[in-house]
């Protein structure tokens, strides 16, 4: 259990001391509270900081049911259980993540200013959430990424749906975690306080 994202960040940069000074590291948070754990990460081991927004592709008739997450080109990550469920049809799947990859350009240029982002050749990646429940909108940062060529990828977060965490470790070079246990309903009950972050609070991070 964590006291709150601060707290998980703390426990989490003990964990990352490897990193620490390493000008060839670079931190990608999600954003929003993902930025939160990656600040205290960055501030503590002196690692510089970006972000990847990644959107969840909603089913038809439910926007909060994912069938899938949408990168910054467009690249998608599809759920293909939900999508047989709710019967979502290719048309619909590819409207949806067009709009959502518009979306994510959109807020990635109100974050950080620009949707561009360097090759990151010989560079290591690593990826800050405050926790992965599906994994869907993090698998979906994570193959942007890797059209950027790094070195390695290390996802880290304080918590993994453990399922999830199965998932993952096939995609990435090394997942960081604190939690990984059932059962697991949501992020949100390994924290004591876990408030929504805003956009004026990511945005603040990102100005340091």
């Amino acid at each position: 259990m964590f006291k709150d994202r601060y707290d998980a960040g703390i426990q989490l940069t003990k964990k990352l001391e490897e990193y620490r000074d390493d000008p060839n590291t670079i931190v990608f948070a999600i954003p929003r509270g993902g930025v939160v754990v990656a600040d205290v990460i960055c501030n503590k081991l002196n690692l510089p900081l970006d972000i990847v927004v990644t959107k969840k592709i909603g089913a038809p008739f439910n926007q909060e049911l994912a069938i899938g997450a949408v990168g910054p080109t467009g690249g998608k990550i599809l759920n293909h259980h939900a999508i047989n469920m709710v019967n979502a049809s290719e048309d619909y799947i590819e409207k949806e993540a067009n709009q959502k990859a518009k979306e994510v350009r959109t807020r990635l240029k109100k974050y950080r200013g620009s949707d561009k982002y360097d090759i990151l050749s010989g560079k290591k990646a690593l990826f800050i959430d405050d926790g992965v429940a599906t994994g869907y909108t993090v698998m979906a940062a994570i193959n942007f990424v890797k059209e950027l060529n790094p070195e390695k990828i290390v996802l880290v977060t304080p918590v993994i749906a453990p399922d999830t965490l199965t998932e993952i470790q096939k995609q990435v070079d090394e997942v960081i975690y604190i939690i990984s246990s059932e059962p697991f309903y949501a992020v949100g009950q390994f924290y004591q306080e876990f408030s929504q972050v805003s956009d004026q609070e990511v945005m603040n991070v990102l100005k340091k």
